[in-house]
């Protein structure tokens, strides 16, 4: 199961968005966590993509 956090940053005039998902690792099996920061409206493809 993916763990999701999504938080708003807003810098100057620009409105960012911090997001988190949990990957699974196909060499070791270990889960990492990968870490992005983008406009609102990229948020459910960055989380929709494996």
């Amino acid at each position: 199961m993916a763990k999701k956090a999504v938080a708003s940053l807003q810098t100057g005039s620009k409105r960012l968005t911090k997001a988190i998902k949990m990957v699974k690792s196909p060499k070791t099996g270990a889960y990492m966590f990968v870490e992005s920061v983008m406009s609102p409206e990229l948020v459910n493809d960055f989380l929709n993509k494996k």
